[in-house]
């Protein structure tokens, strides 16, 4: 077990929501889950706390005198637009409007199946916890990993993975079974 007071893990990176029992709130999270494919509420939960970790270092870049945000500015939205989670052009306000989905749609886990390699959020997963998924020359094991929009175009299945294709054997078979006229 990894304690928080280990040089690896100074702080824990994510909050519980204030109101659990929200009925609502409960729906969405199942929903959210079941859509992009996550093992736990968890992992949605540090989503939320990294969107409100972005959202805040925007809010206060707000607050900042003119002379001072100019220069602060460029900075965080050159990380934003280089994970994805912003376009080239875009503004703070565009940073405020961020939601949960947007980042979670940068996931590794996300991005294989969108990209039409795998089928389900769930089978996406486990290709990539199986080693089965390469960005570029090297294996990523980890689904949570958020894809850079350079690495995007260079996601693809390790080679000899056949996920969702027919087998050999079974392709064969068909064709014999097939009546001859």
């Amino acid at each position: 077990m990894i304690w928080l007071g280990d040089p690896k893990n100074p702080r824990k990176i994510w909050r519980k929501p204030k109101r659990p029992l929200n009925y609502d709130l409960l729906n969405e999270e199942l929903y959210v889950l079941g859509t992009f494919g996550l093992k736990n509420k968890r992992e949605l939960w540090k989503a939320h706390t990294e969107l409100s970790r972005v959202r805040k270092q925007a809010r206060s870049l707000l607050a900042l005198t003119q002379e001072v945000r100019e220069k602060k500015e460029p900075t965080l939205m050159k990380s934003l637009t280089r994970v994805g989670f912003v376009r080239e052009n875009s503004t703070l306000d565009d940073v405020l409007n961020l939601k949960v989905t947007d980042l979670l749609s940068r996931r590794l886990q996300t991005m294989v199946q969108k990209r039409g390699l795998i089928k389900s959020p769930y089978q996406a997963r486990q290709a990539v916890v199986h080693g089965h998924v390469m960005i570029g020359d090297r294996i990523v094991t980890v689904p949570s990993y958020t894809v850079k929009v350079e690495e995007e175009n260079h996601i693809h299945l390790a080679p000899g993975i056949d996920y969702g294709q027919p087998k050999k054997q079974e392709v064969e078979s068909v064709i014999t079974e097939q009546p001859q006229e």
